[in-house]
C-alpha cells in the first residue's frame, strides 16, 4: 500500500511560496500543506488585505502545481466562517484547522527573547473540534477538514470524526511517543467504533457536527454561562 506524501510549506514571498512547491511536487510530493505562519502587526494594514494574503498565496501556488493543496491556517480572523468559505470558494483542496503559534518566552538571566516548543495538549483539541462543528454543514460534504492540535488517542479522533473532520493529525502524540502510536490509536479507534456499533467512519463522520446535534448553540457563544457555572472550586484550597 502506498503511503501518500503530503509536504508541509512555509514561505515568505509569492516567488518562494510557487518555486519551493514546484521543486516539491517535482521531488514526488502527493499533496501539499500550504503552513501560512503569519502574524500581521503593521497597525495600517486592513483585515481584507490580511485575508487577500492567504487568498493570494493559494490561487499562485494553485497555478504552479497540478497536486491537490489544502491551507493550514490559525483562528485569528474577524469572521472564521467567511474565512473558511472564501478560502474553499478559492480553490483549496483542504483546510486544516488550526496552526499553532508558537510564543515567545523571556529569558530573565540573558534579558533576551527566547523561543519555546511546547508540544500540543489535550485540551487544545477543543478549538479546531468547535469550528470544524460549524463549518461542516456550512462548507458542504465536499469541502476536507483536517483537524489539528491535542489529539492524542483514539477518543480524541472519534471526537474529531464526529464533528466532521475528514482527517485527524497527531504530531505531538508520535513526537512523544514514535510511529508505533499510530497503531495503537488506530486498534483502539477500530474497538470503540465496534463497541458503539459503527459500521464505518462515514457513518461516524459528522454525527455531532452543528446541524446534528440536538443544541447546536453549544458550539456558539450560547453555552457561557453553562460553561462558567460547570466549574467548581476544589475543596481543599492550598494557599500559594
Amino acid at each position: 500500500m502506498k503511503i501518500p506524501i503530503n509536504a508541509s510549506l512555509n514561505g515568505t514571498s509569492l516567488g518562494g511560496w510557487t518555486s519551493y512547491a514546484r521543486q516539491m511536487e517535482q521531488a514526488g510530493a502527493d499533496a501539499l500543506e500550504l503552513n501560512i505562519y503569519y502574524i500581521p502587526t503593521d497597525a495600517e494594514q486592513t483585515a481584507e488585505q490580511v485575508e487577500q494574503t492567504y487568498i493570494d498565496i493559494l490561487k499562485a501556488v494553485k497555478s504552479a502545481v497540478s497536486i491537490p493543496v489544502a491551507l493550514k491556517l490559525g483562528p485569528f480572523f474577524s469572521n472564521m466562517a467567511r474565512m473558511a468559505r472564501s478560502i474553499d470558494q478559492a480553490g483549496a483542496n483542504g483546510l486544516v484547522l488550526f496552526n499553532r503559534f508558537y510564543q515567545p518566552d523571556l529569558d530573565l538571566d540573558t534579558l533576551e527573547v527566547v523561543a519555546r516548543l511546547d508540544l500540543s495538549q489535550p485540551w487544545e483539541l477543543r478549538l479546531p473540534l468547535r469550528w470544524i462543528a460549524i463549518l461542516r454543514p456550512e462548507l458542504g460534504p465536499d469541502a476536507c477538514l483536517a483537524a489539528t492540535s491535542g489529539i492524542g488517542s483514539a477518543t480524541d479522533v472519534v471526537k474529531a470524526l464526529m464533528v466532521g473532520a475528514d482527517v485527524a493529525m497527531m504530531t505531538s502524540a508520535i513526537l512523544r511517543h514514535g510511529p508505533d502510536k499510530i497503531r495503537t490509536v488506530e486498534a483502539a479507534l477500530r474497538t470503540w467504533m465496534a463497541e458503539n456499533e459503527y459500521e464505518s467512519v462515514s457513518q461516524l463522520r459528522g454525527s455531532a457536527s452543528s446541524t446534528a446535534v440536538e443544541d447546536p448553540s453549544a458550539f456558539e457563544r450560547a453555552n457561557y454561562m453553562r460553561t462558567l457555572r460547570s466549574w467548581s472550586a476544589p475543596r481543599d484550597l492550598t494557599p500559594a
